[in-house]
């Protein structure tokens, strides 16, 4: 297999620089960035292009940055949309909705509307979106970031419906728990609540994250290593097709599994009242 071209977001840390390692120890190509590019100086030494880029600029910037980006190699072959901004509260108390979704929804909107041209002229490419087990699953004290990948998702099958066809694949990687430091009082935008009927369930929260920080039970080595898997088409991946979505994590196949039985019973239960809408039949 020719040596891939790889675009990655948010390789300062987390997912994001495992992804700049183990796309180099593959023997692939990549394009590592960030917002700030001095923190990508060891994976320029390793071998890996840097650059500087901030999700939230607008889209004109981002799209002369991703066209220098496609010069270094002469193209680009994977977009890893990773950059990611978490954040944590009541929803009365949360006052950065707009920020978490200038980051996770429109960043990842304006980073691959300006790869999209170079992926239909063409006719191949891969879109991969770091989504979250929130973006299927809608936690308490959660509704920024959740509200955040939920969006993502669906923009994303979209996506895939509308590019499939002229070769452009599309994959959503759905983590669950993973130890990296997403939950890192740097990372995690926590607001406690000053609401009395949140205040002790939101500071119990806050106490569990803090706890399950740096304890969790997901290697990210092996999440970002199956990912490669399936943009690759080897190992876990050989002889498979790809799923659009893949849950990440034990924790993950669990929440889905049982989301989609618990949605499938209610779809049942239901059934009589949901079909009821139609016009009735004319004589």
């Amino acid at each position: 297999m020719a040596p891939l071209v790889w675009l990655v977001t948010g390789c300062s840390s987390g997912f994001g620089r495992i992804f700049a390692q183990q796309i180099l120890s593959r023997g692939d190509h990549v394009i590592a960035t960030a917002r700030k590019v001095e923190t990508l100086d060891d994976l320029n030494k390793a071998g890996a292009s840097v650059m500087k880029l901030d999700v939230t600029d607008d889209q004109d910037t981002i799209t002369d940055i991703v066209q220098k980006a496609m010069s270094i190699h002469g193209r680009i072959d994977v977009l890893v949309n990773n950059a990611g901004f978490i954040l944590g509260g009541a929803w009365e108390d949360l006052s950065q909705f707009r920020q978490a979704f200038e980051t996770n929804v429109f960043g990842v909107l304006k980073v691959t509307k300006a790869l999209l041209p170079h992926f239909r002229e063409r006719r191949t490419g891969t879109n991969v979106f770091i989504s979250s087990l929130s973006g299927f699953h809608g936690y308490e004290f959660n509704a920024g970031y959740s509200g955040t990948k939920f969006a993502l998702e669906g923009m994303a099958e979209s996506l895939w419906r509308e590019t499939t066809h002229f070769g452009i694949r599309t994959l959503i990687v759905e983590p669950g728990q993973f130890r990296t430091e997403l939950l890192s009082s740097r990372n995690l935008k926590n607001e406690p609540s000053n609401i009395p009927d949140y205040a002790q369930r939101s500071k119990d929260f806050d106490e569990y994250l803090a706890k399950r920080s740096g304890h969790q039970a997901g290697d990210p080595e092996k999440g970002v290593a199956i990912v490669l898997d399936l943009v690759r088409g080897e190992g876990v991946a050989e002889g498979r097709e790809v799923p659009l979505r893949i849950a990440l994590g034990a924790d993950g196949y669990e929440v889905v599994k049982d989301k989609c039985d618990e949605t499938l019973k209610s779809l049942e239960d239901w059934k009589d009242v949901s079909c009821s809408t139609n016009f009735d039949a004319e004589e």
